[in-house]
């Protein structure tokens, strides 16, 4: 009878039939075929190690074959052709003793590289510009691959001064006229008030106008003569009209196709809104084309252009002629329409258009009876042609303005921003901050200085200058006084920095050596008023009311009638000036 025993395969039948004929050899100590079965096994281990390990590094060279968490190779991914890897057969006892072996080498060779080659641990991201990276063009931008309109190009601009300096600046093709003002604001160390505006000045014309803050100054030079230039100027009423509409469009020479209930916000929505019909109407001296003879004709300004009627204040479409049109036209403002063109009055202006360069038979010159509605016509015109670019030039300072805090308003150079107002009058300084109590300090300072300096000098100082001297020409360092120029000159620089209530200068009286003379704007009317010195107790002081308001010198003069209107029609508010560039 045969014992119950496990079924053994051939090969343990052959393992163990040298074990029963050697059984005498010693049971602690293998049998050499043992250790030879034993080494084989072992070998065949190293081999598959040696073999996951070539596979491995060639798995890394291959740059599609993905890795897993603990840094092996998924084997079920393909492998590049002409690798050749070895995939020995362990036996079920083998896989149960040994584990897998991690590829230590691999996940090294991975760290090294990392900082190098990070998309293969990471996963795939698009690439957004595929052009740039690929072989057959570097990932770096040529000069000739950007488009040409995108190129920095730049052009030399010459501008000039109301007194007669000119600096060359360096500008690009993109660059607007209120770009280029403050680039000179800033050059020129000036106080940005959103007033400075540059002037496009033909004098073999005898034409100007103020470019808008959105036109391109390279744009607009290409359409002037060599013998035009620009000119740097201030302008406040330049947006005057939308402060105070009903000043600038007279209720007779405004008609509307629709019904308007007169306010000065629908005014302005009509002028601004494209699908309103506003018109300007009135009487014009009109010059006509190659003649030297003006006639008086009723015109009116619309959308469509400026008309001329043939039968009287008629209107109806067979008695209208046109006379300009406004799309490739600009309006301009003559500057000696009676010496020149023997205009009938000096309120000329002038429709040109852009093409016209030094001819005169092309511009179609106009002539009004007064001031007030020659800006009508040229605001209108403005308005008609631009329409909310205008509004947009307006609020773009004024939106500007509200985001800055009080204390740096109105926006002053870098220069005059490093300096802060300090009070020295306790044991130690203190920054005032409040702009009122700053700008009364000042005053206070600018009063105790004249007065310690008139004290010094009459106890005997060592001072170059008189008391009376020093009252005499401490005013020739302000902005506002213009020294000996006549009365056409001042009205001729008050009309040309615009006629606002409270512009005003000063100058040297022509009749009187020690007299002066404020010239003031109010109602775009300018009047001029004599201010004489008078003497008390040996002091000379001056006055503009008789000698009921005595001043020690006209700075003094000039900071009170700033504060209070006095006799006066209105306060002074802006000062004409002229920058030296």
């Amino acid at each position: 009878t045969q014992a119950a025993g496990p079924v053994l395969s051939s090969e343990d039948k052959v393992e163990q039939t040298p074990r029963s004929q050697q059984e005498p050899a010693g049971q602690g100590l293998p049998t050499q075929p043992d250790r030879l079965v034993n080494r084989q096994e072992d070998d065949v281990d190293l081999e598959a190690l040696v073999n996951d390990m070539n596979a491995s590094l060639e798995s890394m060279q291959s740059d599609t074959v993905p890795l897993l968490q603990n840094g092996q190779h998924a084997r079920s991914q393909p492998r590049a052709s002409g690798t050749r890897s070895v995939q020995p057969q362990a036996s079920p006892r083998q896989r149960v003793q040994r584990s897998q072996p991690v590829h230590i080498l691999a996940v090294r060779r991975l760290q090294e590289e990392d900082q190098q080659f990070r998309t293969s641990s990471l996963p795939a991201i698009p690439n957004p510009f595929p052009e740039l990276c690929g072989p057959g063009s570097p990932p770096v931008l040529t000069s000739g691959s950007l488009p040409p309109s995108q190129a920095a190009a730049k052009q030399d601009v010459k501008v000039f001064s109301e007194d007669g300096t000119s600096k060359v600046v360096e500008i690009l093709a993109d660059m607007t006229a209120r770009d280029l003002c403050q680039l000179l604001v800033y050059k020129s160390h000036c106080v940005d008030d959103n007033s400075w505006t540059l002037v496009e000045h033909h004098p073999h014309l005898g034409l100007e106008r103020c470019l808008e803050d959105h036109e391109l100054v390279v744009q607009v030079e290409s359409t002037m003569a060599s013998e035009s230039k620009f000119l740097f100027r201030k302008n406040y009423a330049k947006y005057e009209f939308f402060k105070n509409p009903m000043n600038f469009f007279p209720e007779q020479m405004v008609t509307w196709c629709q019904q308007s209930n007169g306010s000065q916000s629908q005014l302005l929505q009509n002028f601004l809104n494209s699908s309103s019909c506003p018109e300007i109407q009135g009487f014009l001296h009109v010059k006509e084309l190659g003649k030297k003879s003006w006639k008086k004709l009723y015109v009116c300004l619309r959308r469509s252009g400026l008309y001329c009627s043939t039968k009287g204040t008629s209107k109806e479409p067979r008695h209208l002629q046109l006379l300009a049109d406004l799309e490739d036209s600009n309006i301009f403002s003559l500057i000696a329409g009676r010496k020149q063109y023997s205009a009938p009055t000096d309120h000329g202006l002038c429709i040109k258009p852009n093409k016209v360069r030094n001819e005169t038979k092309e511009l179609r010159l106009l002539c009004a009876e007064d001031e007030q509605t020659r800006t009508c016509w040229m605001t209108a015109f403005r308005l008609l042609k631009y329409g909310m670019l205008l509004y947009q030039n307006y609020r773009i300072p004024q939106q500007r303005k509200a985001l800055l805090s009080p204390f740096s308003t109105p926006v002053r150079s870098v220069s005059e921003n490093s300096l802060v107002a300090m009070d020295f009058s306790g044991q130690t300084g203190r920054v005032i901050e409040n702009p009122a109590e700053a700008q009364s300090a000042a005053l206070e300072e600018g009063h105790a200085w004249r007065k310690r300096s008139t004290r010094m000098n009459i106890l005997g100082s060592q001072s170059p200058l008189h008391p009376s001297t020093l009252s005499t020409v401490i005013h020739r360092t302000q902005h506002w006084f213009h020294g000996r120029i006549s009365r056409e000159e001042s009205h001729r620089i008050i009309k040309q920095q615009g006629l606002v209530d409270g512009l005003f200068l000063l100058r040297d009286s022509q009749s009187n050596p020690k007299a002066f003379v404020l010239t003031l704007c109010h109602h775009q009317k300018i009047k001029n008023f004599q201010i004489l010195p008078c003497e008390d107790d040996g002091q000379t002081f001056f006055s503009l009311d008789d000698g009921n308001t005595k001043f020690s010198d006209l700075i003094q003069l000039v900071d009170f009638y700033q504060l209070n209107k006095g006799v006066l029609p209105c306060k002074l508010k802006h000062h004409c000036i002229r920058v030296a560039l």
